[in-house]
Order: structure tokens, then C-alpha cells, then sequence
């Protein structure tokens, strides 16, 4: 039941202080498919904040694909700041990731009357405030994972997608993952690997499927980074998690 705690030691870092003008955005964008960020770059400093919208500008001029994870840290800003800023940054997003609180958080949406904490009501009130943030910021998918937590160590692990040209809402395959070896990186991977199922010409459904493999083997994994190949990914979509010595 001992819950893990972040420290953000981010305070004069080389990412804190950055100015735009530090980046050459036409080179780093030139042959680019995706630009990913995250809630927490603009919330570590007010540089941070406009540097990414100044990375944000050059990716879309170059015609980049963008994803954004909402991810609100309340040990970073509060959530006033936050809609101020991610507010205006989501004109350049094409894929949000972000869960309920995040979408109430930064962008200031709610589950109409629906309680996303319950049970059988809960993708009711996900495919509520996503239609509400395809309506206000014309996002092409929506995605969020999904988090059921048995106690620390014991989670129940799936996502779901919205599509903004189908209306189509999806909701995966649903992980067991008991015991957890390091829930830190989770989120991350699951962006990650959905980021890589699209870039490999994975349809949103298969895309969605594979980034929640994809963070499902990274619970089995210490430390922040996942340490598994395609193959291994495609292996637990494909229904093996016997977990079976491979000899």
C-alpha cells in the first residue's frame, strides 16, 4: 500500500533555463515525421514554456505530426497555470494522451454527469471528454491509458483512443500486472509505443493495442527506460503472456 513519491529536481537545469534561440529548429525538424512533448517541459520554468511553443511553430511550419501527453504535475505548477499554458499550446497538437484528471486539470474538461471512477460508468465518462476536447480543439485522436490499482504492486493496465474522423471510441485489451517491478516510465512507454504502432502504419485501434503491451512488459522492467523489442510487443498483442522460459 506504500504509494511511490517523484521528486522534480529540475531547478536551474540546462532545460529550465534554455532559450530558443539555443536550437536550430528548421535543421531539427528537417525530415522529421512526430514531435512529441509532455505537460511537464512548459511546467518546469516559464522559459521551458516558451521555448516549446517556439519547437511547436517549427514542427507544424515542417509539416510534423504532433503528440502531446498532458501529464499535470501538481509538484510543478498548479492547475491555473496549466490551462493558461497548455491551453494555448493545444492548437498545435494532432494526438492528445491524457487521462481524466489531466483533462480536468489542464485543460479544464469534466465527465459531464458521469462518474469516471466507477466501475461500469468509467469509459462512459472517458468517451464524454473526449468528444468534448475533439469539439473545442479538433485533435485527430484522443488517447488515454487506463489505470486500475489493486494496491502498488497489483494493477489492472489497458487504454482507450477516440477518433476524430470515424467518432469511433475503442477501448484495449486490459494487463494484469501483478507484481509490478517499476510503474515509473509507464505512461511514457505506453506514448511511446503508441507513437511507434502509428509510425509503423498501425491502424489506431492496433496502435493503441500495441503502445499497451508495450507498457505493460515496461512494469516488468526497473528503471525509466523499456528494454524490449518489437518482436517481444508483438508477441503479447498476439495473445503469449505465459511468460514462458524462451530456450
Amino acid at each position: 500500500m506504500r504509494a511511490s513519491n517523484v521528486v522534480y529536481d529540475r531547478a536551474h537545469s540546462s532545460i529550465a533555463t534554455a532559450k530558443p534561440e539555443d536550437f536550430d529548429f528548421d535543421a531539427i525538424f528537417e525530415g522529421v515525421d512526430w514531435f512529441h512533448f509532455t505537460g511537464i517541459t512548459p511546467a518546469i520554468s516559464d522559459e521551458a514554456a516558451e521555448l516549446t511553443e517556439v519547437a511547436l511553430k517549427a514542427a507544424k511550419k515542417h509539416g510534423v505530426k504532433v503528440s502531446c501527453d498532458l501529464n499535470f504535475r501538481k509538484k510543478l505548477w498548479t492547475s491555473e497555470k496549466a490551462q493558461k499554458v497548455m491551453t494555448n499550446l493545444m492548437q498545435y497538437v494532432d494526438v492528445c494522451i491524457g487521462n481524466e484528471e489531466d483533462a480536468e486539470k489542464v485543460l479544464g474538461f469534466k465527465p459531464g454527469n458521469t462518474d469516471v471512477t466507477s466501475g461500469s460508468l468509467e469509459l462512459a465518462g472517458y468517451k464524454d471528454i473526449f468528444e468534448q476536447m475533439v469539439k473545442k480543439f479538433n485533435f485527430e485522436y484522443v488517447i488515454s491509458s487506463l489505470r486500475v490499482s489493486h494496491s502498488a504492486s497489483d494493477n489492472g493496465w489497458s487504454a482507450c483512443i477516440y477518433s476524430r474522423d470515424t467518432k469511433e471510441f475503442y477501448h484495449s485489451r486490459e494487463y494484469r500486472i501483478a507484481p509490478i517491478v517499476d510503474r515509473v516510465g509507464g505512461g511514457d512507454s505506453f506514448a511511446g509505443g503508441v507513437i511507434c504502432g502509428f509510425l509503423d502504419g498501425k491502424d489506431f485501434k492496433s496502435a493503441l493495442e500495441f503502445g499497451v503491451a508495450a507498457s505493460a512488459l515496461k512494469h516488468t522492467i526497473p528503471g525509466d527506460f523499456n528494454l524490449v523489442s518489437r518482436s517481444d510487443v508483438d508477441n503479447l498483442v498476439g495473445g503469449d503472456g505465459s511468460g514462458r522460459v524462451q530456450r
